[in-house]
């Protein structure tokens, strides 16, 4: 079958105080709870995500969660990640002895990328189309990301959550004209969009 998996590393974690790093970890575990998933050395982890449609969804759910925690006065807390999306057999007993072409796959990207990215996406190289497109999806939501403050990324992670902007408002206890100016300034339209295209482009994905 199609899998997905994420590959990736909490960048800043030497940076929170004890109660930050277990609201995090708190906060990761909530997000991740319904995949498969492995915690090593501490601020690395692996999620296998069987629905791969559903995978940049989760990763970027992970990705705010982290960023909401960053005060003004700090380094941003954030997730460096790569998602591989290839063929795996279920089930799989352990993510350190596995051999699926899906986690190889993954942890290659991984050790690709450089210290400025924090996020690649591929699949077999054989297609090349959709690498392309998810090579530039992964690109533009970097370069939202990149420029998130805390603030935003709170909001952007309700509504990753796929909380309404209401529902939201009320969560944060902010007005509903506040999460509007944060949603438009995070660019969420646009992040909504790049979901849509990465979920249409996974099913082009020949194995």
């Amino acid at each position: 079958m199609t899998g997905a998996v994420i590959t990736a590393d909490i960048v800043n974690s030497t940076k929170l105080s004890k109660n930050e790093y277990k609201t995090l970890m708190k906060s990761l575990t909530a997000v991740l709870q319904e995949h498969q998933h492995e915690f090593f050395r501490g601020d690395s982890f692996q999620v296998l995500v069987k629905s791969p449609n559903d995978a940049l969804q989760v990763l970027l759910q992970a990705r705010t969660a982290a960023m909401k925690l960053s005060e003004a006065s700090m380094p941003v807390t954030d997730i460096r990640a790569s998602i591989g999306i290839g063929q795996v057999k279920l089930p799989v007993k352990s993510f350190q002895t596995t051999s699926a072409n899906v986690f190889i796959l993954s942890g290659r990207a991984f050790d690709k990328m450089t210290k400025e990215e924090r996020l690649t996406i591929v699949c077999d190289e054989k297609n090349q189309a959709v690498n392309l497109g998810l090579k530039l999806i992964s690109q533009f939501i970097d370069y939202l990301f990149l420029r998130l403050t805390f603030k935003q990324a709170a909001v952007v992670y309700e509504l990753l959550m796929e909380r309404t902007q209401v529902d939201t408002a009320k969560r944060l206890k902010k007005s509903q004209a506040t999460i509007h100016k944060h949603t438009q300034s995070a660019g969420w339209p646009q992040i909504e969009k790049l979901l849509i295209e990465y979920k249409n482009l996974v099913p082009l994905i020949e194995p």
